[in-house]
Order: structure tokens, then sequence, then C-alpha cells
């Protein structure tokens, strides 16, 4: 396992959880709490070399990758060219996340369904476009992105043209690094729900996970700037089944089929984030990899064997195997240190953890954590943990969910208090 946040934690649980037979488990980085499922091995996930090294020396069976950062950097195809098998798509086919601006015309090539766009190469140049009021007058929204990694926070959502000035100098500034904003995408603001739809492909075949619904903004009733993530959750109400369909056929396969068309093969897990607006649903953006902290809330309802799954995902085999879900639904929280998304305090020592980790139908993911000289657990990062829970319906979830963080306590502790509850948004993506 490639990865070191909540998103591996839950990839590491589920894969021993759900496997037919023992696995030895390596994750690299790794935290405080993957150590309890998987061995740490001390390599950076920039380190293409040293991790496919060390896959060859150590003969592993299969490598997954859990961020965009190695994906992007191309680590698919060194392990491809060392003959060592891994999850993911190649180099190529991750621009479809790691450039907004090739993802957004990708999608126009292929009559995709998205937002109205313009890519400019400076914040002058996007001042005179707005100016020239091709997104509306001085008081519509309008959405600022960072064209390469950000980290979650590339996007700005401008409630007016004024706004979008001050997002276009912020990026320009360096606020995401240079490279992310080398070009920047303007886009009409879209309103609707948003609902995030992940799948596994082969690169002929492709299954569906569970719809879930991700809430981005560090302050409730959708406050604040974007985050990585502060919850999430999977229920019936998300999606139904007729627009998941629509989803499907508008969206999904021309997608894969795009990928296909231009010599870029999608194996790997794709995530799409879709507003779901008056006019249908519109691509917001794409993730080549499992979104995070919507992994957590998904994983806990896969009943099939993951091994099994990204191994047939490798050999082109994905139609070969079971992919089922519990009918339950499940919430994730996250709870976050003082000062994120712009800073996190760390160190700071987590009570009530061990506790809260022995509920019923709860399941706590380690975003940012380590352990102290007396074994003490201790924040070390901005996204710390993600509670989740499972239940009949989503109120049932919630309530475990929410019981659970009423265990764990630490200074400067923070976390919505409104995941789950279902909001009209203007935002468009995490970035």
């Amino acid at each position: 396992m490639v990865g070191s946040g909540g998103r591996e934690h839950a990839l590491c649980w589920a894969l021993q959880k759900t496997s037919g037979r023992p696995l030895e488990l390596f994750c690299a980085p790794g935290n405080a709490g993957i150590e309890q499922l998987a061995e740490s091995v001390p390599i950076s996930v920039t380190n293409n070399d040293a991790l496919a090294t060390f896959a060859e020396q150590s003969r592993i069976d299969l490598t997954v990758v859990g961020p965009e950062g190695p994906l992007a950097a191309g680590i698919v195809d060194h392990f491809r060219n060392r003959a060592l098998r891994i999850v993911g798509p190649a180099q190529a086919a991750a621009r479809l996340e790691s450039s907004k601006a090739f993802a957004k015309d990708f999608m126009k090539r292929h009559a995709i369904p998205t937002a109205r766009y313009r890519i400019v190469s400076s914040a002058e140049e996007g001042a005179r476009v707005l100016q020239a009021g091709e997104f509306g007058d001085q008081e519509t929204p309008v959405v600022i992105k960072a064209d390469g990694l950000a980290a979650g926070k590339g996007v700005f959502v401008a409630a007016n043209r004024a706004g979008a000035v001050d997002a276009l100098n912020e990026l320009k500034s360096g606020v995401v690094g240079a490279a992310a904003a080398q070009r920047i995408i303007i886009e009409e603001a879209l309103r609707g729900r948003e609902v995030s739809l992940l799948l596994f492909s082969d690169g002929q075949d492709f299954r569906l996970m569970p719809a879930a619904r991700d809430h981005k903004r560090v302050g409730e009733n959708d406050t604040g700037p974007n985050t990585g993530g502060m919850g999430s959750i999977t229920d019936a109400s998300v999606l139904d089944d007729s627009t998941r369909d629509r989803i499907v056929r508008e969206v999904i396969e021309p997608t894969l089929q795009g990928c296909s068309a231009e010599s870029l093969p999608f194996q790997g897990i794709l995530f799409v984030g879709l507003m779901l607006t008056a006019e249908g649903p519109r691509v917001l953006e794409y993730n080549v990899r499992f979104g995070d902290p919507e992994t957590q809330a998904i994983l806990v309802r896969l009943k099939s064997d993951l091994r099994e799954i990204l191994q047939a995902i490798t050999e082109a085999r994905l139609s070969s195997v079971p992919v089922n879900w519990s009918d339950e639904s499940s919430a994730c929280v996250v709870l976050a240190s003082r000062g994120y998304p712009a800073g996190a305090e760390t160190g700071v020592t987590i009570s009530g953890l061990d506790r809260a980790s022995q509920r019923d139908f709860t399941t706590i993911f380690h975003s940012a954590t380590a352990r102290g000289e007396n074994g003490e657990w201790l924040t070390a990062g901005g996204r710390v943990l993600g509670v989740t829970a499972t239940g009949e319906n989503l109120d049932l979830a919630l309530s475990r969910c929410y019981g659970a963080v009423g265990n764990i306590q630490w200074d400067g502790m923070h976390y919505r208090r409104d995941i789950g509850r279902q909001v009209e948004t203007g935002a468009s993506a995490k970035g």
C-alpha cells in the first residue's frame, strides 16, 4: 500500500477484513493507525524507484496506490516497466486528475456534460475574461480552479466578480504552488446536489461502488474554505436508480470509451464528482483513485474480496469476480486539528480513542496520528481521524458515528456536526 492517510488505512482494513486468506501487508510510509494492520516501510510516496525496488526484493504480489501524486508522477508506468503488478492508471490516463484543463478538454471532445469553462494562463487574462461578461455580470457566482494537483485546496467558489478576481490573484500568488497554478480554469458555478460516484475499471469492464456524498467545506452549513473533505455518507437517498443509469450512459461509458479511443485505457479506480443540476448531471471533476473520506464510508459496506477485485483489474478480468455491497447506510465524520485547513497543530494528546474503537458497528480510520513515548495517541496532521459507522438507515449510521465522536477529545479538535444533511450547493469539487 502506497500512502499514509485515512484512505490507505481503510484500504488496508478492507483488504484484511474481506480477504478469504491471510495477507501480509506493507504500507509506505503508513501511519501509527495503519501499523495495527500493516508493516510500515519508510519510503516516500514520491520515490518510485525505491518503492519498486522494495516490491521486487520483498516479492510483493500486488501494489495499491492511494494518493494522486504518485499516479501523476508515473508510478504505474515505472512498476510495469519492471514487470511488477500494480493497481492504478498509467501516467497519461492520470491526467484526468492531474490537469483540470486536460480533463475539461477531454470532456468537451467526448460530449460529456460539464460546466462551461475557459482556460487562462494569468490572473490578468482571467480578469479580462470576467470583465468581458462571458460568465455573467459582476454579481454572478463563478468558480476558479488551479489546473494542477492542489491537495483539495485549489478550488474557489466566488460569490461575485470581485471575489473571483481575488481568487485569481491568490492562485497566482503561489498559495497552492506555482506548478499547480500555471494555468487556471474559470467555470460557471453550477447549482444542485453533489454526488461522488466511484467505480472499478479494468480497461474493458467496470463495476460501480455505492454513491457517496462528501462535505468539502470546513464549516457547518457549507461555510468556510474547501478542505480535503470533512465527512461523507453513503445512502439510497444520495442517488436514485434512474439518475445513476443516466450518469452511466452520459458520463461513465463515454469517459471510459474516450480513454480507450485516445489510447489511454483506464485500469484502476475512477472517481467522478458530479453536480445534479436541474438540467441533469454535470461532471465537476475526475479523480483517478479512491477519494478521502469517501473511501472510508464506501469500504465498510464491501462484502466481496477486495484483494481479488484489485488483482482482477490488473489482469483485465473484472467481469469474472463478484463485487457485492451491503444494503446498509454509512457515515464518516472527520476530526481535525486546530487551524486546519490553513495549518494544523500537531503533537497533541488524543484521549478516548480506545473506547470509541470498541463501539459496535464503528471503525476508526487514522489519517494523521503518531505514538508518544508512553504509547499515547498524538495528532500528526490536519485531518486526524475518520470516525465511520454503518446502520440499517442513515440516521442510525450517523447516530453511531457521532456517539463514537463523543468519546474522543483533544485540545483544538473540531468537526462538522451536520454531516449527512442534504443541501443544495454552488460548490464545484475539491480541487
